[in-house]
């Protein structure tokens, strides 16, 4: 019996639709600019993480472990 891939497995508990994604990125600049006005540094860092993870890292994960692209709908 194969073992299934744990990559796989994770990439289904990402959601498949743009809110949490944009969320996540408006989160990372409010810590960054909080970051920045507080004047701690891995508090930034932590901001910068999270704008990259919601606006390349996760969507790239959910477009390379879905079998077929999301299609564009056309009026």
């Amino acid at each position: 019996m194969p073992c299934p891939d744990p990559a796989l497995l994770l990439a289904t508990l990402l959601p498949h639709s743009a809110g949490p994604y944009i969320a996540l990125v408006a989160i990372g600049f409010a810590v960054a600019i909080t970051g920045h006005l507080s004047a701690v540094r891995w508090l930034v860092a932590a901001g910068i993480v999270l704008i990259f993870l919601g606006a390349f890292a996760f969507p790239l994960a959910l477009n390379l472990t879905e079998s077929t692209p999301p299609q564009l709908k056309s009026r």
